[in-house]
């Protein structure tokens, strides 16, 4: 049944609406045209003009906090599978799909609603699965059996993601003097023993549906927030919906078929310290096109401690966090409705 208006618990305070106009805010409510982020070719990091895209690597982890990777490798239809089965899981009765809610937030599969259902005082218009997806062979028994397919080509789609995510690694790490040829004498160690955290590291997929609305000017499809991680990769579909704050400002991100956005997570802020940022970002929704993206959330292994590396402190540039752990963070959120960067906050150093 259509849904002609947008009931009240989905209806978020004028300050906080998508075209706000609060002149006591204005970094969170004036919104600029389409942004074209930094675009990274994954192929030329593979050839003679590493040094170079290493350079546009770093700048766009600076001053964007995101970035478009082209060329990745992944096939077409590898995406589009994922897209395709994501479409038809959300398209289930709702009794199939609601098999897989859960309030724990460390279950190998959530289906939900809005961003923290248990916490969110207005909702998010977004329905979405989450899927623990490391160790694959150990959480995939638990995946959704319907699609009969879904199981197939989400895991191609993970393991696919992951490499992607591996090689990404190994360059934010390079651009950073800490791995490679421009590795750093205080690096702490071998490039084998500084990527084998990431490689046993947590991969969790975030498959969001967020529905056509009759007033999407009144909803949010998620509110601004950090990634909490050190990379994800985001696959859109064609329909724009995402922003990001870049320079005082909500900016669209223009959608590039079959290529992943790619942001800084607050874990890479911290490992970094500081040098490279987490950006707020959030949804909007529209009243003509449903939109799927699926997330791809990767960081260290989740009993890892978080801290910046010792190769990137000096005189000239102090410890600016604290440890953090996935603990800390489970429990901040578990505890209080997530804003902004809230936590990150709470992590830093007061220099």
């Amino acid at each position: 049944m259509a849904v002609n208006k947008v009931p009240r618990k989905y209806i978020w305070p004028d300050s906080d609406r998508p075209n706000a106009a609060d002149h006591k805010q204005p970094i969170l409510h004036v919104t600029m045209p389409n942004l074209n982020l930094p675009i990274i070719d994954f192929s030329q990091l593979l050839g003679p003009d590493r040094s170079q895209v290493l350079k546009s690597l770093s700048i766009a982890c600076e001053q964007f906090g995101f970035f478009q990777v082209v060329n990745h490798g992944i096939t077409n239809d590898v995406i589009n599978n994922m897209i395709d089965v994501s479409t038809r899981f959300f398209a289930l009765p709702f009794e199939e799909r609601s098999k897989y809610m859960s309030s724990d937030m460390t279950a190998p599969v959530r289906y939900g609603t809005s961003f923290n259902q248990n916490k969110d005082s207005v909702f998010c218009w977004r329905d979405f699965l989450k899927l623990m997806c490391h160790p694959l062979s150990e959480h995939l028994p638990h995946w959704p059996s319907s699609p009969t397919d879904w199981r197939t080509l989400a895991a191609s789609y993970a393991k696919e993601t992951k490499y992607l995510f591996m090689r990404l690694v190994e360059a934010i790490l390079e651009s950073l003097g800490v791995w490679g040829a421009t590795m750093n004498s205080g690096g702490g160690g071998d490039n084998d023993e500084i990527l084998k955290p990431f490689e046993d590291g947590s991969q969790l997929m975030v498959v969001n549906y967020y529905p056509a609305c009759p007033e999407p000017d009144l909803t949010l499809g998620m509110p601004p927030h950090s990634d909490y991680g050190f990379l994800t990769l985001l696959l859109q579909d064609e329909v724009q919906g995402l922003q990001i704050q870049h320079q005082d400002k909500w900016v669209t991100v223009q959608p590039i078929p079959n290529s992943f956005v790619v942001n800084v997570g607050d874990h890479l802020e911290i490992i970094s310290n500081g040098r490279y940022k987490s950006v707020l970002h959030r949804v909007l929704v529209n009243s003509v096109k449903s939109r799927i993206s699926v997330a791809s959330l990767h960081s260290l292994p989740l009993d890892s401690i978080i801290r910046p590396l010792q190769a990137l402190i000096d005189k000239a540039n102090p410890r600016r966090y604290k440890d953090t752990d996935f603990s800390s963070f489970l429990d901040y959120i578990s505890s209080c409705e997530p804003k902004r960067k809230n936590f990150l906050e709470s992590r830093k150093v007061m220099i």
